[in-house]
């Protein structure tokens, strides 16, 4: 007969909403053979007899009846004439109790992953936003967007696709899409491309990933930003590359160091229209520096162009890769930034010579992009809504930055010093208190405001400690509550590191 415990756990089990999907009998049936495959309950054990056991759980007799059925089919349990249902007398389940102790022990060491792996699961990956806070960095408006043009799109995609939109699509993406992007790019970034260049992906991040195993080998050496979005660099450390860090000015990455290095790299990896996080444009003598760097010694630039869209101040420089006319750039877009992280497209556009083992590639990790996804990104894009899009964001974002700058100044000034950026979805500031960087984001991260630090992103150390304060999502009043937080958390602190 049960014990207690083993009638509560099977209640427990029955009631537990991760289960409630399942038929009644369904779940009994699952927690019963459960106990026996943790050994909790032994062969040749008696099953309560299914009318007292069906008035403890409060059902009928008929669904115990059919769960000890489907568990007598399955051999978990035998039923004799006359005496009841036992647990079946089989070695395996006897072991329940030792196999149960020996997984427990296992889940607890240390998986066996290759070197690749441990370089991936050690960098602790990039992370997926699931509930921004202010001031998590990096995240758009996405209460505005216009979700019913949206969805009439999408509508009128799968009315004229039909099942087709169902199929695997082109590896390399939908074409109409390509082109949209192309045009795209041509246009407010001055590219050079065509959609026979562009590659649909997933994201940047699986652009960057893509290169990174593309293009070098194990043990090479990559020129990164320092410092550096810390996706790339995790993206280039994984696929086993050496990244060296080459120090930022207000003029963005500082090319002398790589003319001068004596061990060449294979690759430089930029984002030179508003470079992460500091902010910096990248000279156009640089880029054009870079350029000739890569054309002389055939090495690759790669471009991540990853919030270009929203500039407030003056005109973008024009794209790397539209400077560039000896194809040694490779050009990344995302539109995570610029629609909404839902969306998971981003694209590449590739030398021509590379179109071809890129796309054969990207088969090899998702097969290919979501159609209907495509479909209508194309659509919003070919009917002119994406640029009026990114115009009214543009001009809302220039207006929350204006808020929080002037809110960081009223609340924050005898802690952090901002340091205004020209465009972007996030604020650098440098703290100026005797406040650790460490304790600040801990401290606040308990009240609820998502800080991103400054100093992790230096690979070489020295960075000036402060963090990054996203403003992008949030309203005025969200931002204003938030700042006058953080102010509190602040000088709560202040005060006890005094006394």
């Amino acid at each position: 007969m049960f014990k207690h415990s083993q009638l509560e756990s099977v209640k427990a089990w029955v009631a537990n909403p991760a289960h409630g999907a399942m038929p009644l009998h369904a779940r009994i049936q699952r927690a019963i053979r459960q106990l026996i495959l943790d050994g909790a309950l032994g062969a040749g054990k008696p099953l309560p007899g299914s009318r007292a056991f069906a008035k403890s759980l409060g059902v009928s007799r008929d669904t115990i009846e059919t769960a000890y059925a489907q568990l007598h089919a399955e051999g978990f349990i035998e039923r004799r004439i006359g005496s009841g249902s036992f647990v079946a007398d089989i070695t395996e389940f006897a072991t329940g109790q030792r196999r149960s102790r020996r997984d427990a022990s296992l889940r607890r060491q240390s998986p066996k992953l290759s070197k690749r792996g441990t370089v991936m699961f050690q960098g602790g990956g990039v992370g997926g936003i699931f509930s921004p806070h202010p001031f998590t960095q990096g995240v758009p408006e996405t209460r505005t967007f216009p979700l019913q043009l949206w969805e009439r799109l999408e509508r009128q995609v799968l009315k004229e696709a039909g099942t087709q939109a169902l199929l695997h699509s082109d590896p390399q993406g939908v074409e109409s899409l390509r082109r949209a992007i192309a045009d795209y790019v041509n246009l407010e970034r001055g590219a050079r491309a065509t959609a026979e260049r562009v590659l649909v992906l997933t994201s940047s991040q699986q652009a960057m990933a893509l290169c990174a195993n593309m293009l070098l080998d194990s043990g090479d050496r990559i020129f990164i930003e320092d410092p550096a979005y810390h996706g790339a660099r995790k993206a280039f450390e994984a696929a086993g590359l050496e990244c060296v860090p080459v120090r930022v000015d207000h003029q963005g990455i500082m090319v002398e160091q790589i003319m001068g290095d004596a061990r060449r790299a294979k690759a430089v990896s930029l984002t030179p229209s508003h470079q992460f996080p500091t902010g910096a444009k990248l000279a156009l003598d640089r880029r054009l520096a870079l350029i000739e760097w890569a054309v002389e010694h055939q090495t690759w630039i790669i471009e991540d162009d990853y919030d270009s869209e929203f500039h407030y101040a003056g005109k973008p420089t024009a794209c790397v890769q539209g400077l560039d006319p000896h194809n040694r750039t490779i050009y990344i877009g995302t539109f995570t930034k610029s629609l909404f992280p839902g969306l998971r497209i981003g694209y590449v556009v590739l030398p021509p010579q590379l179109v071809k083992p890129m796309t054969v590639a990207r088969t090899l990790l998702d097969g290919h992009t979501a159609s209907i996804a495509q479909l209508t990104l194309a659509r919003f894009m070919e009917g002119g809504h994406f640029g009026a899009h990114v115009r009214a964001m543009r001009g809302l974002y220039a207006e929350r930055l204006e808020v929080l700058a002037s809110l960081v100044g009223k609340h924050l000034s005898g802690f952090i010093e901002p340091r205004i950026p020209v465009g972007g979805l996030q604020m650098p500031c440098i703290l100026t208190c005797d406040l650790s960087e460490r304790a600040v984001i801990d401290g606040a991260r308990r009240e609820g405001i998502d800080l991103t630090g400054l100093s992790a992103l230096y690979a070489a150390g020295g960075g000036k400690p402060g963090f990054l304060l996203g403003f992008a999502a949030y309203t005025p009043a969200e931002l204003e509550a938030a700042v006058k937080k953080l102010a509190h958390i602040l000088r709560s602190m202040a005060r006890k590191k005094t006394r």
